[in-house]
């Protein structure tokens, strides 16, 4: 598995000077934790998801999660359990039959509604577990995440790993008075299984209903107040230098719109002077598809250290996996700074002159950068996102 399989060989020695890796669930922790990229949400009880996956039916896609929690209505949590079981049954005969291997399969994971759920379905399973990459835990909290995170640690074994991504989203997170508490309190409790955790995940869907909101196709997670702060806080207590995890950008829950009453989030100078006139017209297209909020909310999660994006439509996936590689002049930049930590220098000028490069402050920059390269890729200098994302893909 890798990332921008739907782009042909001659396209990826044009674009990129250092190609995506391949990866699998059996690549190293710290590597694979940057490596879900556009994580597409599906319910459980959606028909045929092994023919999806044995198909490869949606191109691009580096990560799964079959949903036992929100998306599957009260009443009908056995029947998706029973579906799941399954068609994740059908999937390993396939496997076993060989028609297919585990490194062809997505990243793939279950989100389950509690520690009993979880306990009866990976039983239920047996050795087709193996097929999964690990578990989701929602409104995962310092209370109730221990014993989730001790199963995480039974399921796992040295030939299947198998991971957790607790996600953030209940109320002692999100309120003040008791947020710094009990963030804190799961960060400890996070550190103890560090080896288990793949990555921190912001449930943004929840946190807003707690307070009666839901931000519109034209407002970012950072235009909610409420919301800001709180994933503010999430970032300073998970991605610490000491014991730093990956944390995720939360879901973006459109994939279409009606009219719009606030102006595109797309300025037209780098589309006129990629493409000229074409430019502006492929610009007028993804507006009209409504992915200039998610294209605005995706760059605003990079630069606040979120790696990857929760999605829910196949159409996202390009968009996340383009937005997310890395650029020549930062790989360049990262593998200076990192080539230089040696005591001998403590700052120096970037070969592109434009900015200064200091050894120590931007070393942990660097590394997660040099992190990110290795399964994103990087991309010539002459080139930049929106030359991926203009990439048609079949959805």
């Amino acid at each position: 598995m890798e990332f921008f399989t739907y782009f042909y060989e001659d396209e990826i020695e044009r674009f990129f000077y250092r190609r995506p890796q391949l990866f699998n669930k059996y690549t190293h922790r710290e590597l694979l934790s940057y490596g879900l990229g556009a994580t597409l949400y599906m319910p459980a009880t959606r028909p045929n998801i092994h023919q999806e996956i044995l198909s490869k039916k949606h191109e691009g896609l580096t990560s799964l999660v079959i949903d036992l929690e929100d998306a599957v209505g009260d009443n009908e949590v056995f029947k998706a359990e029973e579906l799941l079981i399954k068609e994740l049954l059908k999937l390993f005969s396939e496997l076993n039959k060989g028609f297919l291997s585990f490194g062809d399969l997505p990243l793939m994971f279950i989100r389950i509604r509690s520690l009993e759920q979880f306990k009866r379905v990976t039983g239920q399973l047996g050795q087709a577990t193996s097929l999964l990459t690990g578990v989701v835990l929602p409104k995962f909290s310092a209370e109730n995440g221990e014993e989730l995170l001790e199963t995480v640690r039974q399921v796992h074994t040295g030939e299947h790993p198998f991971y957790a991504m607790p996600i953030l989203e209940t109320a002692n997170v999100i309120r003040k008075e008791t947020r710094m508490e009990e963030l804190m309190k799961i960060k400890q409790l996070l550190d103890q299984y560090k080896e288990h955790i793949l990555n921190v995940r912001i449930g943004a869907t929840d946190f807003c209903g707690l307070y009666g909101i839901r931000r519109s196709a034209d407002t970012t997670v950072y235009e909610i107040a409420v919301l800001r702060d709180c994933i503010s806080d999430i970032i300073n207590v998970f991605q610490r230098f000491d014991s730093p995890y990956v944390v995720s950008g939360p879901v973006w829950e459109y994939f279409s719109t009606k009219n719009r009453m606030l102006k595109p989030q797309l300025r037209q100078t780098p589309f006129r002077e990629r493409y000229g006139d074409e430019g502006l017209k492929w610009r007028a297209k993804l507006i009209d598809e409504n992915v200039d909020g998610l294209i605005r909310e995706i760059l605003m999660d990079i630069a606040n250290g979120l790696t990857g994006k929760t999605i829910i439509h196949p159409s996202h996936i390009k968009i996340v996996q383009a937005l997310n590689i890395v650029s020549y002049e930062e790989y360049v930049d990262a593998s200076n700074i990192v080539k230089a930590a040696t005591g001998e220098i403590g700052v120096m000028k970037s070969m592109f002159a434009n900015k200064m490069n200091e050894i120590k402050p931007h070393y942990y920059w660097a590394k997660k950068i040099l992190l990110k390269s290795q399964l994103y890729g990087v991309l010539h200098e002459e080139f930049t996102n929106i030359d991926l994302i203009k990439k048609e893909v079949y959805v």
